[in-house]
């Protein structure tokens, strides 16, 4: 037997599947639309986030302006320490009476080929050559605190290169080139020069003195002057040459270099650089990443940030170097504890919401700017996420990171902290009154815990102090 239905029933069924298409499609535009706009805010917070670390490696490019005699047109930079090399091939004269000119030449274009790869290697900037002279200076026109070691290395490097290229020569009974290099550390002033071909060159005492330190060398040796030499001995090994005397300047130390310190160099034979060498110019570098970072949390956070500003950044980094020497880490860890402590609050930059998701993007921008390898800054991204107030530690390192963050609990001017946190709560996540404040901070203090033994013979005894305290306060508020 066949049922049938009236009529108006299939019409309503009709009806009430148009209706559920509908709202199905409504729905769906709906989720569609909010996609959109999510998609939208977070385009536009990664562009803040690169345009942020773009503006901190912009900074280096922002020295004094002077001019120089060719007129207002041609400016110039002033830069403080810059590290100049001169490179002088010796031999050439005698060379050039046994070789056809397009041989030399391209012998010479050979040889300046491999100094160029070599000084990009180190970041360093070639100026020029003059005939068979070659200048080059690190520190410009990116500033970095690095320069004279690595100028000392690309130099290293060179005498190397040649070294190999003369064995080569007396296996085939040639004639041979030698280096003269002198390296000196100073100011210059940079600019561009000339009319028709415009190109890029230094000025000044440093340059003077380090072709001097040149002329005053010997065939395949390094000569540095005492300055340039004060900020390389913890890296290398130097043999005393005694003073040379400089126009208007009085006299200078002069140093050959003879290799890398045995325990920096792989398998001790003074040639090339170790991890442990790495690790400290590392240490060295972190200066400048420090002076960036610090300089952009003090001028582009507002006054409304009371309590994660950069008297916080500073008393972290502070911090977690004195539990880090108190844990006994390695200088690595160290190195990553502190730039972790550093970028951990740089995505207020970005955005007070999610601020450590933003930290971490900052960070991966950055730290690839000053030579930190991917396995670094990965491990410095977890280091930051474990400054989520939800965030529990799971290793040593994280440990150390996370007490650093919360010093503030056992020291004693917390009460004042506090009320500074508390201020910056007011402003950016709603109204809430002191009173109820205190109370959450009670409870928050109550159970939270320092997770390194050095932290807890620092600040465990104050913070139940400061708990003490809170209660009281909470005693007098109505």
């Amino acid at each position: 037997m066949i049922l049938t239905l009236p009529f108006y029933y299939i019409g309503l069924a009709i009806v009430g599947i148009i209706l559920i298409i509908g709202v199905v499609f409504l729905i769906r535009n709906y989720i569609h639309l909010c996609v959109e706009r999510l998609t939208a805010e977070r385009l536009e917070l990664a562009l803040k986030v690169k345009e942020r670390a773009r503006r901190i490696q912009a900074q280096y490019d922002t020295e004094s302006i002077v001019y120089t005699h060719q007129g207002p047109k041609k400016k110039s930079r002033k830069y403080q320490k810059v590290t100049v090399l001169f490179a002088d091939i010796q031999g050439f004269t005698r060379i050039v009476e046994q070789l056809n000119p397009e041989v030399l030449i391209d012998e010479l274009d050979q040889l300046f080929f491999q100094f160029d790869a070599i000084v990009e290697k180190y970041g360093i900037e070639k100026i020029k050559t003059i005939g068979d002279a070659y200048m080059c200076a690190g520190g410009l026109p990116v500033k970095n605190s690095t320069n004279p070691i690595e100028v000392v290395l690309a130099a290293l490097e060179m005498q190397q290169f040649m070294e190999e290229l003369r064995r080569n020569k007396m296996i085939e009974h040639k004639d041979y080139w030698e280096l003269r290099i002198g390296i000196h550390t100073g100011p210059v002033i940079s600019g561009m020069v000339g009319r028709k071909k415009i190109s890029f060159d230094i000025w000044g005492d440093t340059v003077n003195i380090a072709s001097r330190m040149e002329s005053s060398g010997m065939p395949g040796e390094i000569n540095i002057s005492g300055t340039t030499w004060q900020l390389v001995k913890e890296f290398f090994e130097s043999q005393y040459r005694g003073k040379m005397p400089i126009k208007y300047k009085g006299e200078t130390d002069m140093y050959f270099i003879k290799g890398i310190i045995p325990e920096l160099s792989v398998d001790g034979e003074g040639k090339k650089p170790n991890e442990l060498f790495k690790i400290k110019l590392q240490h060295i570098r972190f200066g400048d990443v420090e002076e960036s970072v610090l300089n952009r949390l003090e001028n582009e956070l507002s006054e409304e940030f009371t309590y994660h500003n950069v008297k916080h950044t500073i008393d972290v980094v502070t911090q977690v170097e004195i539990i880090g020497r108190g844990e006994g880490v390695n200088e690595e860890e160290m190195l990553l504890l502190k730039t972790a402590a550093l970028l951990h609050d740089s995505g207020f930059l970005v955005s007070y919401k999610n601020h450590e998701h933003y930290s971490m993007e900052l960070a991966k921008e950055i730290l690839q700017m000053y030579g930190y390898s991917d396995d670094q800054i990965e491990e410095i991204n977890r280091l930051i996420n474990v400054t989520r107030k939800e965030a529990l530690p799971s290793n040593h390192l994280e440990a150390i990171l996370k007490d650093a963050d919360l010093d503030y609990l056992g020291r004693p001017d917390f009460i004042p902290i506090s009320q500074n946190l508390y201020k910056e709560i007011q402003t950016f996540n709603g109204k809430m009154s002191l009173k109820e404040w205190n109370k959450k901070q009670i409870n928050f203090i109550a159970n939270h815990k320092y997770y390194t033994n050095t932290a807890k013979k620092l600040r465990q005894v104050k913070k139940e102090q400061q708990l003490m305290a809170l209660k009281e306060l909470l005693k007098e508020q109505p």
